[in-house]
């Protein structure tokens, strides 16, 4: 498994790591208006996925928005977000933050995502932070484990990744 600190302390994943060339996982996780959403909901499109620990958190926030940027210009890239905050707290950190452009979606309730991605920290219960570009034909084609959950992804690397996938 990766090798993942969190505020520089080991953490344990749950779960089986992804990597570049294996079939993306399926998972259910919920949209901000509590319905189920799984993979097969954005079939035929590439998928940008990052998982954060709580949109809530300055680095998390960050994430999110500078994503939420670049997603505009992505052409037949759906941008997703995935934590374990509430569906309503992702509501409401989107509307304050004006963030339109992506899916903040929650693994509150079954932690499926994180488990099936192996970014579920069992200290915390929270997602490690990890980035995964997943092609039209959900193949995974870039996966980012962050070594240290508090600091940033390579948003280039993941960027260019999602461009280059078809």
């Amino acid at each position: 498994m990766a090798n993942v600190t969190f505020h520089n302390e080991p953490v344990t994943l749950v779960g089986n790591e992804i990597k570049v060339g294996d079939k993306a996982p399926d998972f259910t996780v919920l949209s901000n208006d509590l319905k189920e959403v799984s993979l097969d909901n954005y079939k035929g499109k590439v998928k940008l996925i990052a998982a954060v620990p709580s949109v809530d958190t300055g680095v998390c926030s960050q994430e999110a928005k500078r994503f939420n940027e670049e997603a505009d210009k992505l052409e037949n890239v759906q941008v997703l977000t995935i934590s374990m905050d509430l569906p309503f707290a992702q509501t409401r950190w989107c509307a304050a933050e004006g963030v339109k452009n992506l899916d903040t979606l929650s693994d509150h309730r079954d932690a499926s995502f994180g488990e099936s991605y192996g970014v579920l920290m069992q200290e915390n219960r929270l997602l490690a932070r990890s980035v995964f570009v997943v092609d039209s034909n959900d193949q995974v084609t870039y996966v980012e484990y962050v070594p240290e959950v508090t600091t940033h992804p390579n948003y280039e690397a993941a960027l260019q990744a999602a461009k280059e996938a078809k």
